[in-house]
C-alpha cells in the first residue's frame, strides 16, 4: 500500500468522521471506513493477481544443455587460425591448452637463445677475421688460461664459423618448430571438431567370424588361382 492510498484514506477518515453539531450514527461512520477499506482491498487484490499473470505469462529462458552441444567446423578452424589455442577453447578441450602453449613458448624461448648466441658468435668471427686488434669480443669464449696465437688461429676461426652456422640453423629450426606447432594445434582444432559430428552410436559394429571360401568363387575374398582349392578364411561384417 503506497503512500497515495495511505492518504486516500485519511481524506476518507476525516471526512467521514461526525463533527459536534451531525447527527449522523457512530455506528454509519464505522461502516463507511470499512467501506472504504474494503474497496482498497480489493483494488490491492486486483493488482497483484495482474502482476501474478504478467510474471507468469513471461517465457523462462530455458538452460543451454552441453552434454548435446556440438562444435561447429568452420568456426572451430577460424579460432584456431586468429587466436593460437582458440580452436581448442572453442571446441571446449581445456586439457590441451597447456600443450600448445607449453610448445609455443618453448619454441620461442629456443628461438631467442639460439639467436643471442648467433649473434655472439657471428660478432666473434667477424673481430677475429678482421685486423683490428682493438676487437676482440672472441676472447670470452676462451678458456681460461688459453689464449690465440698464429699457431692456432685458423683453429679459432674455424671453430667461430661453425659455432655460428649451427646456432643459425638451431634458430630457424625453432622458428619453423613454433609454425609446426601453430599449425598442428589449427588441424586438431578442425579434426576434434569435425569429429565430434562423427557417429558413435550402437548401430555401429563390425563382427568376425570364420568362412569357408571355396572354389567356384561365391564366398572367395582373394585371387581365383590362389584358392583354386577352396579354404578357410576370415569374414567381416561391418553394420551401420
Amino acid at each position: 500500500m503506497n503512500r497515495k492510498i495511505l492518504f486516500t484514506i485519511m481524506l476518507l477518515l476525516s471526512a467521514a468522521v461526525p463533527d459536534a453539531t451531525a447527527q449522523e450514527p457512530v455506528d454509519t461512520t464505522f461502516k463507511h471506513i470499512e467501506a472504504v477499506v474494503d474497496s482498497i482491498t480489493a483494488i490491492d487484490g486486483e493488482k497483484s493477481i495482474m502482476v501474478t499473470e504478467k510474471e507468469e505469462a513471461k517465457p523462462k529462458k530455458a538452460r543451454k544443455d552441453w552434454s548435446e552441444w556440438r562444435p561447429d567446423v568452420k568456426k572451430a578452424l577460424w579460432m584456431a587460425i586468429v587466436i593460437p589455442g582458440g580452436g581448442q577453447i572453442y571446441n571446449r578441450k581445456y586439457w590441451k591448452l597447456p600443450i600448445v602453449y607449453g610448445g609455443l613458448v618453448g619454441c620461442i624461448y629456443a628461438m631467442r637463445w639460439n639467436g643471442q648466441m648467433y649473434d655472439d658468435y657471428s660478432k666473434a668471427y667477424t673481430d677475429i677475421m678482421d685486423d683490428d686488434p682493438e676487437t676482440k669480443s672472441y676472447e670470452k669464449f676462451l678458456h681460461l688460461g688459453a689464449a690465440i696465437t698464429d699457431d692456432n688461429l685458423e683453429h679459432y676461426k674455424t671453430l667461430f664459423k661453425n659455432r655460428k652456422d649451427r646456432y643459425r640453423r638451431w634458430r630457424d629450426m625453432s622458428l619453423f618448430c613454433m609454425i609446426g606447432v601453430y599449425g598442428l594445434s589449427i588441424i586438431d582444432a578442425y579434426v576434434d571438431a569435425s569429429l565430434s559430428q562423427f557417429d558413435i552410436s550402437d548401430n555401429l559394429s563390425m563382427k568376425v567370424t570364420p568362412a569357408f571360401i571355396d572354389a567356384s568363387g561365391k564366398n572367395m575374398t582373394a585371387s581365383r588361382s590362389s584358392l583354386a582349392n577352396g579354404g578357410l578364411g576370415v569374414r567381416c561384417r561391418l553394420s551401420f
